[in-house]
C-alpha cells in the first residue's frame, strides 16, 4: 500500500511560516485515499457491529479470512479496560489484559488508542508488526473508533518506508533531558524559566534538542524556533496525518509524563518535516515541558 506522508518529504520552510506549513501538509495529506480507505474501513465495522450485535462482529473480527481483513487493513476490538476482545491474528491476545501493552520504544499504544477512541475516534501513532512482511515491527497509523461506551475498535496503515527505530541511549537521553527542565523550571520559577527555555542559544537547546512549554489549556509558552507561535493556542493543531498531538500531550502530561510520536519541523534539517518521538513531563500541574528526537528518515531501499 503506497505511503503518502513522505509526499511531504523535503519540504522546507523558515520557522517564521512553519504554522503555515503544518497546514499546507495537512492539506496536501488529508485527502489521502490511504487514510480515507483505513476511516471507512473502521466506520463499516463498527457499522456491522453496531447491526449485527457485538458477539457475532466479535467472531467476524477474529476470523483471519473474514470480510473485515483486507490486505493491510484488518479490524481488532477492545474493551475500555485494555482487553482485547478480538483480533485475526493474535488469536491468542483475545481476553487479556493489554492496557499497559508498550512498543519497541516504550509507547503505550492501546491507552493511546483508548484515548483517542474515548472521544469519538483519531489517528495516533505506534510500532506493531506486519503480517504482510513476516511480521517485521514497523510503524504504524492507528485509527480508533468508539463503538459504545463498552468498546471500540481500531485499524491501521503500516507506514513501512518510515524509520522509527530510536535506541535505548537515546530514549534515555531524552527523558534525562526533560526531567532536568523539569527541575529547573520548579527551582527557578516560570518567568525565569520560560526566557531560558526560549532562547535557541540557551542552555536548554542543545545536540539537536530543545524544550517546549504549554499550559494545559494547549497555550504555547516555549518554542524557541518557532517564537511568532508565543501566547497562541495550539489544542487543534494536527499533524499531517491528522494526529492531535498537542492534546495527545496533554493527557499524558496529566498523569505525569509519557512519550508519543508525531510528524514535526525538525530545525537541525532546516524545518523539514519528520517523525519525532517526544516526551512530556508536568511540571506544577498548571504547565507541561516536553522535547523530542527525530527519526533519520526513511528506510534505506
Amino acid at each position: 500500500m503506497a505511503v503518502l506522508l513522505w509526499s511531504v518529504a523535503g519540504f522546507v520552510t523558515q520557522s517564521a511560516l512553519a504554522e503555515e506549513s503544518m497546514v499546507v501538509a495537512n492539506e496536501s495529506l488529508s485527502a489521502s485515499p490511504n487514510e480515507t480507505e483505513l476511516v471507512s474501513f473502521v466506520k463499516s465495522a463498527v457499522a456491522y457491529a453496531q447491526e449485527n450485535g457485538k458477539d457475532m462482529a466479535l467472531r467476524e473480527f477474529s476470523n483471519k479470512t473474514g470480510s473485515f481483513v483486507d490486505g493491510d487493513l484488518y479490524i481488532y476490538a477492545y474493551d475500555f479496560n485494555g482487553t482485547n476482545i478480538a483480533h485475526p491474528f493474535k488469536p491468542d491476545w483475545i481476553g487479556e489484559d493489554k492496557l499497559n501493552l508498550t512498543d519497541s520504544n516504550g509507547i503505550l499504544l492501546i491507552r493511546d488508542l483508548i484515548s483517542v477512541a474515548k472521544d469519538g475516534s483519531g489517528f495516533t501513532y505506534f510500532i506493531f508488526p506486519n503480517p504482510a512482511h513476516d511480521n517485521m515491527d514497523e510503524l504504524k497509523l492507528g485509527y480508533a473508533m468508539k463503538v459504545d461506551d463498552n468498546w471500540w475498535l481500531g485499524s491501521g496503515i503500516y507506514l513501512s518506508n518510515i524509520s522509527a527505530s530510536f535506541d535505548q541511549e537515546e530514549r534515555d537521553g531524552l527523558v534525562a533531558f526533560v526531567n532536568e527542565a523539569v527541575k529547573f523550571a520548579q527551582e527557578n520559577g516560570k518567568e525565569k524559566s520560560l526566557e531560558v527555555f526560549n532562547d535557541p542559544a540557551g542552555n536548554f537547546t542543545r545536540d539537536g534538542r530543545y524544550i517546549f512549554a504549554y499550559d494545559y489549556d494547549g497555550r504555547t509558552l516555549a518554542l524557541p524556533y518557532q517564537p511568532e507561535l508565543i501566547g497562541t493556542s495550539r489544542i487543534d493543531v494536527q499533524d499531517p496525518n491528522g494526529v492531535y498531538f498537542l492534546r495527545h500531550a496533554i493527557d499524558m502530561a496529566k498523569e505525569g509524563n509519557g512519550l508519543h510520536y508525531y510528524i514535526y519541523a525538525d530545525p537541525s534539517r532546516n524545518m523539514t518535516q519528520a517523525l519525532k518521538l517526544s516526551y512530556v513531563a508536568n511540571v506544577d500541574n498548571t504547565w507541561f515541558l516536553g522535547s523530542g528526537i527525530y527519526s533519520k528518515g526513511e528506510k534505506a531501499s
